[in-house]
């Protein structure tokens, strides 16, 4: 039997990002426990997780404190790292939402259009012929009305609030534009984190339990 190879590109929700009251520091859940882990024991054999999950990550701006952070300049090489894949499913655009980038929910649907086009344009990687991979497009769950530290509150504000919470109509119909697939995180879950922005262990597991059977369907 063929492995089915999937890459999950996202932020500190792929990751893996344990909430505390504090903020900062943190740690990373375990594999298991992390919604990755959790598709792929659901899913079970013949499927292969690749988790790309970097915190604070972006669609396609630049992050003035960090420049690793934009998703657009990393992710052609991380597709062509990994091929071949049969399916990339994308979690992106909560931290787009933060004050200081002046985004519109409409500036982020765009921003998640650019990924979308890198990764179906991503056929052959760097001496192969592999195609292109399957898409599936994921909106983040709303950030929560309260968030756990000052600072967060600060950078995350209620503007941001009322931005993640336009960004799954905008990703549906950019996902049925585009003839790719979507899901709707915050159709299975709130974000429970005691931060207001991250996922407790329960968030994870409902969201990995919850994805298997779309992902069985996308790759019959």
């Amino acid at each position: 039997m063929a492995i089915k190879n999937i890459m999950c590109f996202g932020d500190s929700l792929t990751y893996g990002w344990v909430p505390v009251p504090e903020g900062v520091p943190t740690t990373r859940y375990a594999p298991d426990v992390r919604w990755t882990g959790v598709l792929a024991q659901t899913l079970g054999e013949g499927y292969h997780i690749i988790e790309e999950g970097l915190s604070a990550r972006t669609t396609a701006v630049d992050d003035p404190t960090d420049p690793r952070l934009n998703g657009s300049t990393y992710l052609p090489s991380a597709l062509a790292s990994h091929l071949p894949l049969d399916l990339v499913i994308i979690m992106l655009g909560t931290n787009d939402t933060k004050h200081y980038f002046h985004r519109t929910p409409q500036d982020i649907a765009v921003g998640m259009s650019l990924l979308a086009g890198q990764v179906l344009g991503s056929a052959g990687g760097v001496g192969t012929g592999y195609p292109a991979p399957k898409l599936l497009i994921m909106s983040p769950p709303p950030l929560a009305d309260q968030m756990g530290h000052p600072w967060f509150s600060v950078i995350f504000d209620d503007e941001s609030v009322d931005k993640s919470k336009e960004l799954g109509p905008l990703y549906a119909a950019l996902a049925d534009f585009m003839k790719v697939d979507y899901f709707e995180v915050g159709s299975v879950l709130t974000t429970d984190g005691v931060d207001g922005i991250h996922f407790t262990p329960e968030n994870n597991r409902a969201l990995g339990e919850a994805l298997a059977d779309k992902v069985r369907d996308l790759l019959a």
